[in-house]
């Protein structure tokens, strides 16, 4: 890719080199869309922006952990492009204040910027039969919260928490819009965006069963995945045979038209729908999905629906290795300014993953190798191909060898004898 240096010391540290992947242009551009630096003299965006990575990729819990560990050396805060080191009520001051939305964009520019590159090396789940759809997933994930510290996080009555709400592009493998809420907010009304191109394929849990939604995305050419909710009223108007190569855990496939009043209500009172049932032996429970398509076989709409475990996947992933479960401020802007600086971390390492990574690696054991180098003036490169597991042994010197150095020595005499 022309990014990274093939050699083994680097004149700056691992995090600086992680932090140069964002181009400045966009940094600037984004700083000068929200005004960000305007009267700030000393701890401008991008030090808040170099302060919150060192603290996502390093894990560290609080404000002093991150002041600490900037302020080790001079010649590290110099080379990360700062002029000291942050300090802990300067660091609190800025993720109250600055506007969280500058690193919320920043974070879809660098999507935007890398998409190409991240597309390519991406290893997809191809589906054969809907290889050319696009397809987005959508979901969102609790983390609570103490209602004590974050009483603007309201949940239930004595517990707080927030909603990170998603929808994930399949063949990116990253959020492609995220939003914070409170948990309480339905996740129906969390994510705003919810009609796609035509030929769209989207794939959703029931949370999302809604039928004015399933309307809408008629109309514009969407194809949904999602499952049924129990209590859905319905008619089977026929029943599609299955054919002789179906997997065993697809039950039956029908086709039905929904009967109740908020159905009708919702606009899906003409609309036939398609409903696959599958056993979920994992769980030992049958899943009831629907969709609007009527041309994929059974098997493709099941494939399609399992799909919905990437996005649990990358939820668990950034809960493990990034910083979005603690918080080092209780405001509103302090905690969603760490969650998108914790979303430009998750596309930095993946882009190092994909793309500088000769052999594969698990995101949990990258992140880790990448955490522990964050201080040392190695080059990406090694770090992401040199350094292994394992242990490694100190190669030692020969033992001295009194024969040779008598004959080492004679040679030398002998040399320097007059002819």
């Amino acid at each position: 890719m022309g990014l990274f240096r093939r050699t083994k010391n680097n004149k700056k540290p691992v995090l600086t080199q992680i932090i140069e992947l964002i181009p400045n242009h966009i940094l600037q551009s984004v700083v000068s869309r929200y005004q960000t630096d305007k009267h700030c003299s000393r701890y401008k965006t991008y030090d808040q922006l170099v302060a919150l990575m060192f603290g996502q990729l390093s894990k560290c819990s609080t404000l002093e952990d991150i002041s600490a560990g900037i302020g080790v050396s001079t010649t590290f805060i110099k080379d990360l492009g700062l002029r000291q080191s942050p300090a802990r009520s300067t660091m609190s001051d800025g993720n109250r204040k600055r506007n969280a939305e500058v690193f919320e964009t920043l974070y879809y520019k660098l999507l935007a910027y890398y998409t190409r590159v991240l597309r390519v090396k991406h290893q997809a789940h191809i589906i054969e039969e809907v290889k050319h759809h696009t397809i987005k997933i959508t979901d969102s994930t609790t983390v609570s919260l103490c209602l004590s510290l974050f009483d603007w996080a309201k949940f239930r009555t004595a517990k707080g928490g927030i909603k990170i709400h998603t929808t994930f592009d399949e063949s990116l493998m990253l959020p492609e819009l995220v939003n914070i809420t409170e948990a309480k907010k339905h996740d129906r009304h969390g994510i705003s965006r919810a009609i796609f191109a035509p030929s769209t394929i989207i794939i959703e849990d029931k949370g999302y069963f809604d039928f004015s939604l399933m309307s809408n995305r008629i109309k514009a050419d969407n194809w949904f995945v999602t499952r049924m909710k129990s209590n859905t009223t319905y008619e089977v108007l026929t029943t599609r045979p299955l054919p002789e190569n179906t997997p065993d855990n697809i039950l039956s496939d029908e086709e039905i038209m929904l009967t109740g009043q908020a159905a009708f209500d919702g606009g899906m009172g003409d609309f036939a729908l398609r409903k696959i049932v599958v056993y979920d032996q994992e769980n030992d429970t049958q899943l009831a999905i629907i969709t609007n398509n009527f041309s994929w076989s059974a098997e493709t709409i099941s494939l399609l629906y399992k799909m919905r475990w990437d996005i649990e996947i990358f939820f668990k992933q950034l809960k493990q290795h990034l910083k979005v479960k603690t918080f080092i401020g209780t405001s509103p802007n302090a905690v969603k300014s760490q969650i998108y600086v914790a979303l430009i971390c998750f596309l930095l390492l993946e882009l190092l993953r994909r793309n500088t990574c000769k052999a594969a690696h698990a995101f949990s054991n990258f992140t880790e190798k990448v955490r522990l180098s964050l201080c040392f003036y190695l080059s990406l490169d090694y770090v992401c191909n040199i350094i292994c597991q394992g242990a490694k042994a100190i190669k030692k010197n020969p033992a001295p060898n009194l024969f040779s150095s008598q004959v080492r020595a004679q040679t030398l005499i002998f040399n320097n004898l007059d002819p």
